[in-house]
C-alpha cells in the first residue's frame, strides 16, 4: 500500500468517526425542541451531549486539514467549489456553538426558546448538507481538466444529491433518538424510543431508494457490483437489526447498530470513489484521483510520522472523556 492509498483511507476513517460522533450531536439538537416538552427537559437533553459536541467537531476539522495536506488539489476544488455550501454548514456550526453558550445566561423563557431553535437549524443544516455533498461526490460535478470547479451552488441540489441528504439527515436523526435511549432517563428517554422507531422504517425505506439511485445513476455498479461485498452488505444488515434490538429495548445495541450504519455509510462512499476523490461529470479523465492531486511523497511520510504519534494520543483522550461522563443525565441531576 503507497501513502497516497494510506491517506485516502485515513480520511474515510476521520469522516466515519465524525459522523459517528457529531452525528448523534447533530440528531439530538434537531430533536431539542419537540422532546424537550419544558426548560428543565431540554437542559436535560443538552446535558446529554454537552461534555462531547465541542470535541466531536474536531474530527472534522481534522478531516478538512489532512485533505488539505495530503490532496491540496482536492481540497482547493472542493472547498471553491461546494463554498457556498460549506459556508451555510460553518454559519449553522458557529450559531449552534454559540447557542449552546448563551442558552443559559438568561432564564427568560423567549431567549432560552430563540436558542433552542438556533441549535435545532445549527444542526439540521449540517446534517442535510454533509449528505448532499457526498451524494454530489458520488454522481459527480462539472470540473475541467485545469481542476476547476465550473458549476454553480443550485447545481448542487439535483435530485439524486438531494435524496442522499435525506438519507443522511433521517439516518443521523435516528442516531441521535438512540443515543439519548442511552444517555437520558425517564419520559425523555421513551419518547427518544418512540421516536427512533418511527424514524428506522423511514431510514430503511430511504436507504434502499437511495441505494438503487446509485446504482442507476452513478458508477457504483460498475466499482461495486452485484455483490458490493461485506462492508456495504453489514450497513444494511445493521439498520436492520437496529429495528430489533429498539423493539426489544436492547438500547446499547441499538446504538451499536446505527453507529455500524454510519461507518459502514461511509466507507461505502470511499470504496466506490476510490481511487478517485472528486468524480467530473464533463469528462472521466479530468476527475481528480489520489494521485493526481495529492501532495508530494515527502509531505506525506512526514504526516503518517506525525499521525502515528499524534493519533492514539488524541484517540485515547477523547475515550477517557466518554468514560467520566458515561452516566445517565436527569433532571436531578440539573440540581446536583
Amino acid at each position: 500500500m503507497d501513502l497516497n492509498t494510506l491517506w485516502f483511507i485515513l480520511i474515510a476513517i476521520l469522516f466515519a468517526g465524525f459522523f459517528l460522533l457529531e452525528g448523534f450531536d447533530y440528531g439530538v439538537g434537531i430533536l431539542l425542541p419537540f422532546l424537550g416538552k419544558d426548560d428543565e427537559e431540554r437542559r436535560v437533553i443538552i446535558n446529554t451531549i454537552g461534555p462531547f459536541w465541542d470535541g466531536n467537531e474536531v474530527w472534522l476539522l481534522t478531516a478538512g486539514g489532512a485533505i488539505f495536506a495530503a490532496f491540496p488539489h482536492w481540497y482547493a476544488t472542493m472547498f471553491s467549489g461546494f463554498y457556498l455550501a460549506l459556508l451555510l454548514i460553518l454559519i449553522a456550526l458557529i450559531l449552534r456553538g454559540v447557542a449552546f453558550e448563551f442558552r443559559g445566561k438568561d432564564a427568560r423563557p423567549g431567549w432560552r426558546k430563540f436558542w433552542d431553535w438556533a441549535i435545532f437549524f445549527g444542526s439540521f443544516i449540517p446534517a442535510l448538507l454533509w449528505g448532499v455533498a457526498f451524494g454530489n461526490l458520488l454522481r459527480g460535478v462539472p470540473i475541467d481538466a485545469r481542476m476547476n470547479y465550473t458549476g454553480d451552488f443550485f447545481g448542487l441540489l439535483n435530485p439524486y444529491a438531494l435524496l442522499t441528504g435525506l438519507y443522511g439527515l433521517v439516518l443521523l436523526i435516528f442516531h441521535g433518538a438512540s443515543f439519548l435511549t442511552l444517555r437520558a432517563e425517564g419520559e425523555i428517554a421513551e419518547r427518544a424510543r418512540a421516536v427512533a422507531a418511527r424514524l428506522w422504517l423511514f431510514a430503511v425505506v430511504l436507504l434502499f431508494v437511495a441505494l438503487g439511485a446509485s446504482y442507476a445513476l452513478t458508477d457504483m455498479y460498475t466499482k461495486l457490483g452485484v455483490n458490493p461485498g461485506v462492508i456495504p452488505i453489514l450497513g444494511g444488515v445493521a439498520l436492520l437489526a437496529a429495528g430489533w434490538f429498539l423493539r426489544q429495548k436492547r438500547d446499547g445495541w441499538t446504538f451499536t447498530m446505527t453507529a455500524i450504519t454510519i461507518v459502514t455509510t461511509v466507507f461505502t462512499i470511499f470504496l466506490t470513489l476510490h481511487p478517485r476523490v472528486m468524480i467530473s461529470s464533463i469528462d472521466p479523465n479530468f476527475s481528480l484521483t489520489i494521485y493526481n492531486a495529492s501532495s508530494s511523497p515527502y509531505t506525506l511520510r512526514i504526516m503518517t510520522i506525525v499521525a502515528l504519534v499524534f493519533v492514539p494520543i488524541v484517540l485515547a483522550y477523547q475515550g477517557w472523556t466518554y468514560w467520566v461522563f458515561r452516566k445517565r443525565v436527569s433532571k436531578k441531576s440539573l440540581k446536583a
